[in-house]
């Protein structure tokens, strides 16, 4: 949703969630129904059954409040499954950057956690630099402290089977959405994700957005028409 609403058109693959478009945003859900015409596939990940979703391909429920395990479920599959747009990720992203030797991640927190202040000193949360002050990058994506490598550590434990009982949403339903929407991860294909108020109002609701973006870039959908 970061291009115009007529650039719906041009997805092949609508994911909405967090919002309900059709009911309170008809004008943008005009060009959603143009692309659904033109063959794209509509999905609506709800607790509800809404507008959006009677008018959806594929309808998937989801408890309140756990978007972020169903999202973190995505990206788990994107990279197991190496559906990822590598050469997007490599060109266009700090997918191959290094991370420094100082940061980790443990039991849920980064490294420089203060339990009595309940703050992080982020001065570990840095790149590892050559002479120059350049950050080093691996375009391989094999080294182990690169962002990529992070990335899939961190979200290792998303399976299937987690985001089922995180989120009440069937294996098999969850893993159908993964394929439809990581189907685009490829020159000519791109997808959007639709979200509105039922993403950004939450208490983690940067946490949504962020997570939702980190999909879009593993794919190369963002800065696509």
């Amino acid at each position: 949703m970061t291009n115009h609403w007529i650039d719906l058109k041009n997805s092949d693959c609508i994911l909405i969630m967090g919002s309900n478009a059709a009911e309170n945003h008809p004008i943008s859900f005009k060009w959603v129904l143009k692309a659904q015409d033109k063959g794209a596939k509509v999905v609506s990940v709800d607790p509800r059954f809404t507008h959006s979703s009677s008018k959806a391909d594929f309808y998937v429920q989801l408890r309140v409040g756990t978007d972020i395990a169903f999202l973190g479920g995505m990206i788990n599959y994107i990279l197991n499954n190496d559906k990822y747009f590598k050469q997007y990720v490599i060109d266009s992203t700090n997918g191959p950057t290094v991370v420094g030797e100082r940061f980790g991640f443990s039991d849920g927190l980064f490294s420089g956690f203060n339990a009595d202040k309940k703050s992080y000193d982020k001065s570990s949360w840095t790149y590892e630099r050559d002479a120059q002050g350049h950050a080093l990058q691996d375009l391989t994506l094999q080294h182990p402290r690169c962002v990529y490598q992070w990335l899939k550590r961190h979200y290792a434990g998303y399976t299937p089977e987690k985001v089922e009982s995180i989120c009440g949403t069937p294996k098999e339903k969850f893993l159908h959405v993964c394929e439809k929407f990581a189907s685009t991860a490829q020159a000519g294909r791109v997808a959007t994700i639709m979200y509105a108020l039922g993403w950004t109002q939450h208490t983690v609701g940067a946490q949504n957005i962020r997570t939702m973006a980190m999909i879009q870039l593993l794919l190369g959908n963002i800065g696509m028409p």
